[in-house]
């Protein structure tokens, strides 16, 4: 096997929002001599960080899209992915975990396991990964990184220890103490670029053993050599990392790493554990599936010389074409290789092979097993795999969660709506969570997302990169209407001009029904010749569309034919449609039709203190709240509201909360509309009626 190959980690920096990612990543690109000047997220001189390279993400001071980069720490080499911390922008994070072999976990040493830290997690489970935790901020107002500890323990139900204990807190925060090597580290020069280790301050050595022992217990259960030396009491630094290293791998334990990486301290260690504790490529099980073997899982071998299996996980259409982020499984990939992509069944050739730092690219002539690189001008899809000719592997594809919002846009002239073409193909494409799709009622152009500031960021992201002007509607709700009581039906339809007439008679009953639509026959004695019956169901069917109350299409009917009557001349196939029709309209203002509009269920997850005015909004909103279940600090509840209330949730449920709830709405059912509602849609209706006649 390749050497190198054991000199190479893939990592991500993942947690909930504000927790310090960006500032870490920009500290670690520093240490590793990747940039020579430190920026803020929120810089001064307006640079931003290196990896928030989008002006939306400069000027909003969050990251947007997750970006690549490679440093070299101690000989190895690491590929570093920043991802998003907001919920909206969660299939970053998804994307990202499903290429990564290792991942730090990063924690706000005040606010702890906060909501999104709680969704990381569970991806971090999802895609298998081994994980550190590194518990940032300590130079805040109010830190205890001790507290958060043990909620990683309690509340992600991981097996986590500390490896450090912390120099003093708050203003006070120096360095920290190596619990493995059993020194006080020290974090000198302009920008904490020197690391300085000195013995421990005599007052901190009680807590320092103490904390040594907490994870020597922890780490022993993965190693019996380490339980020996334990007993023995000779336990060395190389059989405490050994130890450590096999817990992490095995995602059985956590090392709990601390700093702060605004103030340039615990940086340092942090990369050391990277390179200590997390895996190679080679450590890490990868399966694909042979789709000509009836989907047989194979193995992959991170063996440069074996045939080529890629993942392509995520797509960017920059100004020079599309660029699509591959990581390499199995195999090489050159300049110039022949490779097939198994959803499309195309081959291709390899154009351009380049290593990204952010949005810069560095040409490279190839790459190999465990790297992750980006090609240029390739067709095709974000979760392709793609191998070398001859192979058919698929691996498994990433998990993409429903969009839970929409908005209508229009185009405000030609050249926009040109351009508008081009830039929602170019999202879809890009971003699996973000949908487009034409109303059939309505017309409109409708976007959905996972949250009006997902919306939003594309929204602007149009106005920028392709100079689209739209306006953006309320989304229509799509309202219906039904019946709710049995009307009877006797019409007539005669026209006598020169030349054939037309005639035909339908008797019988509309009444309330389960599903969408029933047509029963129940004529008999021939008094409507059996040819002209499907005539009388297409003409009950073509009222459905439009109702008459706001024009909405009819639900819940059942129309029953009991008789009628025919002339042998006059009858025809349009007569008994045209009958039909008259009938329906005359049954349908008795029936008591009522308008419908769609529920969603609604689940909200919020810290316990916020839960009385989540109840509160939510009752506001004519909600039903269906259950409220509390675990520890959080409390989810679960509610039943209609959609036309749910529009701008997301900002009033934020501010309410501190930002710290988050909500997922479904599609539940179609539910009556208050009397009071229903009077005004209905006079909106008639107003737009009376406008459309004028025109």
């Amino acid at each position: 096997m390749d050497r190198t190959i054991e000199r190479m980690r893939n990592i991500g920096i993942s947690a909930h929002i504000d927790s310090g990612k960006t500032t870490l990543t920009e500290r670690i690109l520093y240490y590793c001599k990747k940039i020579h000047r430190i920026h803020e997220v929120k810089g001064k001189d307006g640079s931003g960080a290196t990896m928030d390279y989008m002006d939306l993400e400069r000027e909003r001071g969050i990251t947007i899209t997750s970006a690549t980069t490679n440093v070299t720490w101690k000989d190895h080499s690491i590929n570093v992915i920043d991802t998003p911390g907001h919920v909206d922008f969660t299939i970053e994070v998804e994307r990202s975990l499903r290429v990564l072999d290792g991942a730090i976990l990063v924690l706000c040493s005040v606010g702890g396991v906060q909501s999104q830290t709680l969704t990381v997690d569970k991806q971090l489970k999802r895609y298998k990964v081994p994980a550190l935790a590194f518990i940032n901020k300590l130079d805040r107002i109010g830190a205890n990184p001790f507290k958060v500890k043990d909620q990683i323990n309690e509340k992600l139900g991981r097996r986590a220890a500390l490896v450090q204990i912390p120099i003093g807190l708050e203003d006070g925060f120096q360095g920290v103490v190596d619990l493995i090597k059993m020194k006080a580290v020290y974090f000198d020069g302009a920008n904490g670029e020197i690391v300085r280790e000195e013995e421990i301050p005599p007052e901190l050595e009680d807590e320092a053993w103490q904390y040594r022992e907490e994870l020597l217990d922890t780490v022993s259960l993965f190693s019996d050599e380490l339980t020996e030396a334990i007993l023995e009491d000779r336990v060395t630094e190389e059989i405490l990392l050994k130890a450590i290293r096999k817990g992490t791998i095995s995602r059985e334990f956590m090392p709990i790493f601390l700093g702060s990486a605004y103030r340039n301290k615990g940086v340092q260690p942090l990369l050391d554990g990277v390179v200590n504790f997390l895996p190679n490529p080679a450590e890490v099980e990868n399966i694909a599936l042979d789709l000509d073997d009836q989907e047989k899982q194979i193995i992959l071998k991170p063996d440069p010389q074996a045939p080529c299996v890629a993942y392509a996980f995520k797509l960017e259409d920059g100004p020079y074409g599309q660029l699509t982020y591959i990581r390499i499984y199995q195999g090489r990939i050159n300049r110039g290789d022949e490779l097939f992509n198994s959803r499309s069944r195309q081959k291709f050739k390899v154009g351009r092979v380049v290593r990204m730092h952010a949005d810069h690219m560095e040409d490279i002539e190839g790459a190999f097993a465990g790297d992750i690189i980006a090609l240029f001008g390739v067709d095709c899809a974000s979760g392709d795999t793609i191998c070398a000719p001859g192979l058919n592997y698929a691996m498994t594809s990433i998990y993409v969660p429903e969009p839970v919002i929409s908005l209508a846009i229009e185009p405000v002239d030609k050249i926009s709506a040109d351009r508008l073409a081009r830039a929602l193909n170019r999202f879809t494409k890009e971003d699996p969570t973000f949908r487009v799709y034409i109303d059939p009622e309505s017309k409109q152009t409708i976007i959905q997302g996972m949250g009006e500031l997902h919306l939003d960021v594309y929204i602007e992201r149009m106005k920028r990169e392709y100079k689209v002007e739209v306006t953006t509607g309320r989304p229509q709700v799509a309202y219906r209407e039904t019946i709710t009581a049995r009307a009877d039906f006797d019409y007539t339809h005669k026209k006598q001009t020169g030349g054939a007439g037309q005639f035909g008679r339908v008797i019988g009953y509309l009444e309330p029904f389960e599903g969408n639509y029933e047509f029963v026959n129940e004529v008999k004695g021939g008094h409507i010749p059996r040819e002209f019956i499907p005539s009388c169901d297409k003409g009950f069917q073509a009222c459905l569309k439009k109702g008459q109350l706001i024009g909405s299409p009819v639900i819940g009917v059942r129309v029953v034919l009991t008789d009628g009557q025919y002339h042998p001349v006059d009858s025809s196939d349009i007569a008994f449609q045209m009958a039909a029709q008259g009938a329906f309209k005359q049954a349908y203002k008795k029936a008591k039709p009522q308008i419908l509009e769609p529920i969603m269920r609604v689940v909200v997850e919020t810290p316990s203190e916020f839960s009385g005015n989540v109840f509160g909004s939510l009752n506001q909103r004519r909600g039903i709240i269906v259950s409220s279940v509390e675990d520890g600090t959080y409390s989810r509840i679960e509610a039943e509201v209609p959609l036309s209330e749910m529009f701008g949730y997301s900002t009033v449920l934020r501010s309410m909360t501190q930002g710290k709830a988050e909500f997922t709405m479904e599609f539940l059912k179609y539910g009556r509309v208050p009397a009071n509602i229903a009077e005004q849609l209905m006079e909106e209706y008639r107003k737009k009626v009376e406008e459309d006649n004028k025109n």
